[in-house]
């Protein structure tokens, strides 16, 4: 059995490529918060209401997450992004 660092060395040789790629391509993030922060609103929700009542609305309620964070990002407010899925 390997050590515990010799198994790290071995994925950072392994995934190299993809582990420093933010150093040749600068629009790739250094780290993985934004992709923590885009989750967490999930799990908030469901550590207040115990858990999604079925998988459907489990589904619905990350769909309609994603959808939102995604029109923040391209800045867009909450009512613009409503009223395209309205419209």
């Amino acid at each position: 059995k390997q050590t515990p660092s010799q198994n790290l060395w071995n994925r950072f040789v392994k995934y190299d490529d993809r582990i420093l790629a933010f150093l040749e391509h600068p629009d790739i993030p250094f780290d993985n918060n934004q992709a923590e922060r885009d989750i967490r609103m999930t799990k908030v929700k469901q550590k207040v209401s115990g858990t999604f009542r079925s998988k459907e609305g489990a589904e619905s309620f990350c769909q309609i997450r994603s959808f939102m964070r995604t029109m923040k990002k391209q800045k867009q407010s909450d009512l613009q992004a409503i009223g395209q899925v309205i419209a």
